[in-house]
């Protein structure tokens, strides 16, 4: 951006409050120190002067802001204002080097309305940039940044991304939240004759119990079925009659002769939501509910890859989410993480 609508001009270091430096000021200090004592864009304060006359500037070169234009600093504040909203939890950092970001107060899950996202940056010259919606987050992690590209920047610009901001709002849409995760307590059955049997140690039990303690919960009971549809149906009723919150049944989740848990689950009573996900790895496991119990079958994966599916998915079950069938179709979009 040129700087036409701003005027450069020699002013006396007293006169220059509120206006800004076009480039940086160095200190020397000798034996002690050298370096940028003010950056380019800097606006002047009052409590400046002593340290510009310092430096031996008693006047300086200084830009002078027109009617109908933001410095860097203040645009980007105001438009990560307009984003929080009223919202007294989402904490603000304080302008630098013209960027604000906002960031967790809490652990938990991140949502963020994309098409918000989208119509900001589709205006020239401003800049929002997120981590991805149902991202899982500790409390400090930043959210998004705000910045502006040129250091002077048309006031109307960002006062479209407050009118967006609103107007989102106004239709029912949330811009920007952070979802606390509750504590669950979680019923898991281990299917497979070879481990109810004692032929191999369970695996899948300490992977998941790991997983759900990262995110608050715990596992309460956890149970040992052979592969017996049967058997999984009683076990999954015993889990559903203690109260749990979540109920994991673990294993028999392909194709072979023996691997009963799918159907399992659909003879305990379960809405089948997806069994499968187009994502790998995890394209086997099955969603569903049991009344209003999510149930969910997972598949061996689980216990040897880092990331899958169901860590997708166990987060936002964990943040109080339903899950429906369009949240499994949108995994296929970027759910490629085997090699």
């Amino acid at each position: 951006m040129s700087y036409k609508d701003t005027m450069l001009r020699e002013v006396k270091v007293e006169d220059a409050i509120g206006m800004i430096l076009p480039h940086d000021l160095t200190q020397i200090l000798p034996g002690e120190f050298k370096g940028r004592l003010f950056r380019k864009g800097h606006q002047v304060t009052e409590a400046d002067i002593p340290a510009l006359l310092s430096i031996g500037k008693e006047h300086i070169y200084a830009m002078e802001l027109q009617p109908g234009y933001l410095h860097e600093d203040e645009a980007a504040l105001r438009m990560a204002r307009a984003i929080v909203g009223d919202s007294a939890s989402l904490e603000l950092t304080e302008p630098h080097e013209g960027k604000v970001n906002v960031k967790s107060p809490i652990h938990g899950l991140v949502k963020i309305d994309k098409a918000f996202v989208d119509s900001v940056n589709a205006i020239d010259e401003i800049v929002l940039s997120t981590i991805r919606t149902n991202t899982v987050v500790k409390a400090g992690a930043s959210l998004i940044g705000t910045r502006v590209i040129p250091l002077i920047v048309e006031e109307a610009k960002v006062v479209e991304v407050e009118r967006l901001a609103q107007a989102r709002r106004e239709a029912g849409f949330t811009l920007l939240e952070v979802k606390p995760f509750r504590s669950l307590r979680v019923g898991v059955i281990t299917t497979g004759s070879e481990v109810f049997k004692g032929r191999i140690q369970d695996k899948f039990g300490p992977v998941v119990k790991e997983k759900l303690a990262q995110l608050g919960s715990s596992v309460v009971e956890q149970r040992f079925a052979p592969d017996d549809s049967e058997t999984i149906v009683g076990e999954i009723h015993a889990l559903q009659a203690l109260g749990v919150d979540l109920i994991l049944v673990t294993g028999g989740m392909s194709v072979d002769p023996d691997d009963r848990t799918p159907g399992a689950i659909k003879l305990a009573g379960a809405r089948v939501v997806s069994y499968g996900t187009p994502m790998l790895p995890g394209s086997m496991l099955l969603m569903a509910y049991l009344g209003d119990t999510p149930i969910m079958g997972l598949p061996g994966c689980v216990m040897h890859d880092p990331y899958t599916s169901f860590d997708v998915l166990l987060p936002r079950i964990c943040a109080g989410e339903e899950i429906v069938r369009s949240d499994i179709t949108e995994m296929g979009y970027g759910g490629f993480y085997q090699c």
